[in-house]
Parts: C-alpha cells; sequence; structure tokens
C-alpha cells in the first residue's frame, strides 16, 4: 500500500469503535489522517493512536469532508442519518450496523467470501451481522465444493455483542452474586451472571423467530448468493464477557465426511482448526477472544443423517473483532488492494 488515506470512525468511544482504532493500528493501515467521532458528551476525550493521542469530535453532518473511508459503529439511527452524508460527501462507507445489510444497492461483504461484490458499490458498504461472520466464514469454502443445502444454528453470544455496557453489567452482577449482594440489571432485560436467555432481539409475532435469528438467514442468503440455503437459527446470550460461539449442522448436496471438511478447512482463509479428540479441546471463547480467526472443531458426522451427507462442528469467534472490527478493516484493506477506493491521498 504506497499511498495513505483519511480515515473517519464513527461511534469511536464504543467497543467496537476502540477495536477500529486497535485493528487499524495493528494491520498498519496507511492513514494520512484519523479522525475520531462521537457524541458530545464524548467531546474532548483523548484518544491513544500510534503513540500519540486523538482528540474525540463531535459526529455532525460536516465531520465527513475530505474523507476516504468512514467506519461506522454507532447504532442503525446513526447510519442511516449521516452514512448516506458521508457517501455524498465523497467516503466510502463501511457499516457495522443493520441499517443497510439487506439494501439490494448495497454490498454485503465478508473479505474472505465475496470481495468481488465490493465494486459494485455506491459509497456504502455492510459488514455483516456479528454471529453470521462466525457462522459462515468456516461454510464458504465447504459449500464451494460441496453446495450446503441446509443448516441449522445454535449461538452462544457474548455480552461484547450488546456493547460495553453489557460487558459492565456482566462483570458487576457476577461480582454481586459471588459476594451475595442484590444486582438490579439494566441494560440486558434478565439477569445475567450464572444465567442465559434467548437474545434479546425482538420477536416477530408472525415467525417466532427474533430478529438476530432472521439476520443469520437472510444474511447468509445474500453473501452466499445462494436463496436456496434452508436456513433455522437460535440464538441465546450466554454469560462471557467477549467470543461467540456456534453449534452448527449442515447439510450438503453429496455425500461429505469429517475429514474432508478437516481437509477444506486446513488452508480456509480466516480459520484455524482447533479440535483435539484426545484432550477434549476445542473452541472456546477464551482462545477466541482477541484474535481474529474464526476457530472450528468438534467436526463429526451427524450419524442422524443416513445419507452422509450431514456435519456437525462447533465455531467460537470474537465478536468484536472478526465478528465486527477486524472484517470492516479487512474490507477496507480489500477495497485498497483491488483498486476499489477512489480519492487516494499520498
Amino acid at each position: 500500500m504506497s499511498e495513505s488515506y483519511r480515515v473517519a470512525i464513527a461511534g469511536a468511544t464504543g467497543a467496537v469503535g476502540v477495536e477500529f482504532i486497535q485493528c487499524l493500528e495493528k494491520c498498519s493501515f496507511p492513514i494520512a489522517e484519523l479522525r475520531l467521532l462521537a457524541s458530545s458528551r464524548s467531546v474532548g476525550k483523548k484518544m491513544m493512536f500510534k503513540g500519540g493521542e486523538i482528540d474525540v469530535q463531535e459526529l455532525t453532518e460536516n465531520s465527513f469532508s475530505n474523507v476516504d473511508i468512514a467506519f461506522f459503529s454507532a447504532g442503525g439511527s446513526i447510519s442511516r442519518k449521516y452514512g448516506p452524508i458521508a457517501a455524498q460527501a465523497g467516503a466510502v462507507v463501511v457499516d457495522n450496523s443493520s441499517a443497510f445489510r439487506m439494501d439490494p444497492k448495497v454490498p454485503l461483504i465478508i473479505p474472505e467470501i465475496n470481495p468481488e461484490a465490493m465494486a459494485q458499490h455506491q459509497g456504502i458498504i455492510a459488514n455483516p451481522n456479528c454471529s453470521t461472520i462466525i457462522a459462515i466464514t468456516p461454510l464458504w469454502p465447504i459449500h464451494q465444493q460441496n453446495r450446503i443445502k441446509r443448516l441449522i444454528a445454535a449461538t452462544y453470544q457474548a455480552a461484547s455483542g450488546a456493547g460495553a455496557a453489557a460487558m459492565e453489567e456482566l462483570a458487576e452482577s457476577t461480582r454481586a452474586h459471588l459476594e451475595n449482594r442484590e444486582y438490579k440489571n439494566t441494560v440486558l432485560p434478565h439477569p445475567y451472571a450464572f444465567n442465559l436467555f434467548s437474545h434479546n432481539s425482538k420477536i416477530d409475532p408472525a415467525t417466532g423467530y427474533n430478529e438476530e435469528e432472521t439476520k443469520m438467514v437472510q444474511e447468509t442468503q445474500k453473501i452466499f448468493g445462494d436463496t436456496g440455503i434452508r436456513i433455522s437459527a437460535t440464538c441465546v446470550r450466554v454469560p462471557v464477557l467477549r467470543a461467540h460461539s456456534e453449534a452448527l449442522n449442515f447439510e450438503c448436496e453429496r455425500p461429505i465426511t469429517a475429514a474432508e471438511v478437516r481437509a477444506i478447512l486446513q488452508t480456509a482463509p480466516g480459520v484455524r482448526i482447533v479440535d483435539d479428540p484426545e484432550k477434549n479441546y476445542f473452541p472456546m471463547p477464551k482462545d477466541a477472544s482477541g484474535q481474529g480467526d474464526v476457530l472450528v472443531g468438534r467436526i463429526r458426522q451427524d450419524l442422524s443423517d443416513p445419507s452422509g451427507k450431514s456435519i456437525a462442528m462447533f465455531v467460537a469467534g470474537d465478536q468484536l473483532l472478526k465478528g465486527a472490527a477486524l472484517n470492516a478493516v479487512q474490507i477496507a484493506e480489500a477495497m485498497v488492494a483491488r483498486g476499489y477506493l477512489a480519492g487516494a491521498r499520498r
């Protein structure tokens, strides 16, 4: 990368915003200027980047002048308001919310799967839902060799998916529980310490599926470019600080073995096999946290399918990294590498 870019982060002080800053620093993305944007409450706060301090500015309609790339992680309403403004000002928006994901004019990108779709962007690129990214990054190379017809997913989602406040609530409520103190939850709808509950997104009364589950269905079909895949998901919030885990069961068009799946995934980008039956060591949130790969293990034949076409496996990935900030930064890197990003400044 011989050119450098002016980058803005909307929602810079949030859990994902902080990860954006760290990812940009770790990957040495070529930055000429970094603007950190947040609500008026955070104005003047200083955040570290490459050994220096950057003042947080208030997000306004004038924040995106001369910006090349704008990362958004401030919620859907902010993205819907300011995303088009940033794009009109000349920035390419990489949005982490659900605001534009199912818009047919907006590419929904996982760089390991469909980077070519970025060429069709009209100023906005959507980052998929964290559960979707973690599930289908390892499924794609299998799908390419033996089409997946059906997917059943059960997710075990960490507090990080609900933001920094939820992570703090889990830590505080756990401390209170161990000290026999009363604790009133205010961020999530149910007590979190030593408890789990159905994902706290709205349930569609017509289908019985919550929004998180519906996202996994629709986003997978869009990213794979295959609306014929039959998908059912059950999403659950578990008392883990960060890194989501998922139990996946998929049926292919032709018979497939666990050994074939391991061989496919051995060299798959963004995937690392953690599958040691002798030591009973498989993907765990503690190992997934703080690194960028999706960990895959418990790879086994589904014995309930006599056709030999079904595989069960377990995955874990860092929700704040590959499930959010890292995937978005990888989108920006891929745009630069493929020449999809206009307005570069030397």
